[in-house]
């Protein structure tokens, strides 16, 4: 944690405005994730396609809702670590009823019946609310867009999820394989949205970095004076 929070501070990188020092590499790193979801993942996941207004309970939802499910500990972690006992109760309630009266998260009881919904967040927001900066901007192999400080939070959650030190090893190989199908169901279902920014924009890059930023930033309430939503991302 200690390597993570010192990575991210010594960034000189302001938030509010898009900083890429690294966008030689950036653009490398893209292209190797544009090549590999055009020829691998988009064929495996073409098939299961059914629409980003699809609410059936196909098997690829299934995988989503249980893979939803066991990121929720880490989550209940997160909203303790950024002061926020609410939302970490919320998370903690959702979890234990989908897990026992959903069937380990395959219904959604929690928010159907209990209004108990579902607060996102990760070691990324817990670094910003402890006042460490966004960093440059970095897009990482196989993952895709990110920051410095969400580098950092990534590393960080994958170490203090309570579900891993829970359960024995071959459940957490199995939880591996649910969230890794999870990722699949999310590919397939917003695959339209995904193929026009990557395969059908004239830049897709720089569309990646201007649309991630300003999503990153709006959930983190950091819209500011100095970040305009709506600018060019060719305009450089």
């Amino acid at each position: 944690m200690l390597v993570a929070l010192t990575l991210a501070a010594c960034s000189t990188a302001t938030d509010g405005e898009v900083n890429d020092p690294y966008e030689g590499a950036n653009r490398r790193v893209h292209a190797f994730n544009k090549g590999l979801d055009n020829n691998v993942v988009k064929p495996l996941t073409s098939p299961l396609r059914g629409g980003e207004n699809d609410t059936s309970e196909g098997p690829m939802t299934v995988v989503s809702n249980v893979g939803s499910n066991l990121s929720l500990p880490g989550k209940v972690v997160n909203g303790l670590l950024q002061g926020r006992p609410q939302r970490a109760a919320q998370n903690a309630g959702r979890f234990i009823v989908n897990t026992t009266l959903g069937m380990g998260g395959i219904h959604d009881p929690a928010g159907n019946e209990f209004g108990l919904t579902e607060v996102d967040t990760d070691f990324g927001e817990t670094l910003h609310v402890w006042g460490v900066p966004e960093g440059a901007y970095l897009e990482l192999p196989l993952i895709g867009p990110s920051t410095e400080r969400d580098a950092a939070g990534r590393v960080v959650d994958f170490v203090i999820d309570p579900l891993d030190h829970m359960i024995g090893e071959r459940e957490a190989k199995v939880a591996t394989v649910v969230r890794l199908g999870s990722k699949a169901g999310d590919r397939a279902r917003f695959g339209d949205t995904i193929d026009s920014i990557l395969h059908e924009s004239a830049d897709s890059y720089a569309q990646t970095r201007l649309l991630y930023l300003q999503h990153r930033r709006y959930e983190l309430g950091m819209e500011g004076e100095a970040y305009d939503p709506y600018e060019d991302p060719y305009d450089e």
